[in-house]
């Protein structure tokens, strides 16, 4: 389908993110480690990997101070690495006031600072359905959220998420979703993939974390569940006529899929 049949503001989003694509792919060129070394990692959450990221946060980075606060509080946990980066969730935020998303899935919370990243640019009578089996690190976040006055946007389901999606298609709610962020277990992404895509609208988005896994889907092991199971979505999305990809060197890599 033609871009132009999706929405203005998902058409401008897609030309954006072809500009960002670029521009990362000559800083990757250029400084290999932006694209397969570890920005996820405490030191960079904390800006610390080196002076042309630190640029890169100082020269883009709008943190709201209850974000800054949670991601100190998470770059101290044992599992820190395990957050979304800021300047990523920045633009997962972007792309939700971009699309003027008032229903938001997100599968896999961790401390929930994309989370609150999220709900602060959501209308007031938006909401993010956040999915996790982990209570006890939600709860790091969660008074952060109350603090920062969204945490009535906030519908937390401490299930499996495959559960969570079942239940709101079995309720009605297929295609009324606008924005997906897929950041869970990567034996079940191409699970996550094909429910939120149904829950989600046309013109919507859906966001996958992850997509360059430290770069071991270069050369998956027979062995390793996770990564085949990422390389075998990062096939699908390149052939899955249903959306409009793009697959951007942030983060750990993130694919967004445009449903058209």
């Amino acid at each position: 389908m033609p871009l132009f049949s999706v929405p203005k503001e998902v058409a401008v989003g897609t030309a954006m993110l072809g500009v960002a694509f670029a521009t990362g792919m000559l800083a990757g060129k250029r400084y290999p480690s932006l694209v397969l070394g570890t920005p996820k990692s405490s030191k960079s959450i904390i800006g610390k990997s080196g002076p042309l990221w630190q640029y890169i946060l100082d020269h883009s980075l709008r943190e709201h101070p209850i974000l800054k606060k949670l991601r100190r509080l998470t770059a101290d946990h044992p599992w820190g690495k395990m957050m979304v980066s800021c300047d990523q969730a920045q633009l997962m935020a972007n792309l939700v006031k971009l699309i003027k998303a008032k229903k938001v899935l997100e599968i896999g919370v961790f401390t929930g600072y994309n989370t609150l990243n999220m709900a602060l640019v959501l209308p007031d009578n938006g909401r993010v359905i956040a999915c996790d089996i982990n209570e006890d690190y939600v709860k790091i976040g969660k008074p952060l959220w109350k603090e920062a006055g969204v945490e009535h946007k906030i519908d937390l389901r401490i299930k499996p998420a495959i559960q969570t999606l079942d239940e709101l298609l079995a309720s009605g709610e297929a295609e009324t979703f606008d924005f997906a962020f897929i950041d869970a277990d990567k034996e079940s992404c191409n699970e996550y993939y094909e429910k939120c895509l149904r829950l989600i609208k046309k013109g919507g988005i859906i966001a996958i974390d992850n997509v360059l896994w430290s770069g071991r889907v270069l050369k998956p092991r027979k062995d390793d569940l996770a990564t085949q199971s990422i390389h075998h979505l990062n096939e699908k999305l390149l052939r899955d006529a249903r959306v409009n990809i793009s697959m951007l060197p942030m983060g750990d890599g993130v694919t967004l899929a445009f449903k058209l």
